[in-house]
């Protein structure tokens, strides 16, 4: 069935960020002297808004983290998407392809506006989203609560049973379903065994055409 909308994920799913934003806060905590494996790490992160990230380091550390950690957090990380961010392998592909045969598409992430812009413009995604993005940290709603799809939805004119997510994170998988959307969890390395059983995972973002037979 072709949908009303396609919402996508950006970390993970369109841009390939998670592992580097987890470098990033890694690299910081080991300053503090906290050290953890990256790749484990990544695994427990994937889809966490950074709050929720830090409130886990500072578990780590077992004592509070300096005023300004998220804030310097975040310009490290800045600094180091506009040196490597690359976009995920087949995303500017699947994106062009979706928008010549005007099927709607939008980004709905649980980051903060201004990081998803600038993922987006590193990686040359900018123009096909740039009045389409929403942002959990503008609603104050984060995956796995569905607002945030639902919201992006309604903005959209689309009904939730006609949107399809593409999604990286269970904490994504988890709130399209609650938003009562279809979902393909974008799975390209181990498959999260969390993901419900009746999920279609996929491997490759060119996979999406296929689903939707366009």
């Amino acid at each position: 069935m072709r949908p009303a909308l396609v919402l996508f994920d950006v970390d993970g799913t369109l841009v390939d960020s998670e592992e580097l934003g987890t470098r990033v806060l890694l690299e910081m905590a080991a300053e503090l002297g906290v050290r953890r494996p990256l790749k484990e790490t990544n695994r427990l992160f994937r889809g966490w808004r950074l709050d929720d990230c830090v409130a886990q380091i500072r578990v780590w550390l077992g004592k509070p983290l300096p005023e300004d950690f998220v804030a310097q957090v975040r310009l490290r990380t800045a600094a180091t998407f506009r040196r490597e961010l690359r976009p995920v392998p087949g995303a500017p592909e699947l994106v062009r392809a979706l928008h010549d045969r005007a099927i709607p598409i939008c980004v709905a992430s649980s980051g903060p506006r201004e990081k998803i812009e600038l993922s987006l413009s590193l990686t040359g995604l900018l123009p096909y989203f740039e009045d389409r993005i929403f942002s959990g940290y503008e609603l104050q709603t984060w995956k796995p609560d569905p607002g945030l799809f639902l919201h992006a939805a309604r903005a959209l004119g689309a009904e939730p049973a006609a949107c399809l997510v593409v999604e990286d994170s269970l904490v994504g998988v988890q709130a399209a379903l609650a938003a009562g959307m279809r979902v393909l969890a974008f799975q390209p390395e181990q498959a999260d065994p969390q993901i419900p059983a009746p999920v279609r995972s996929i491997r490759r973002l060119d996979e999406v055409l296929g689903v939707l037979g366009v």
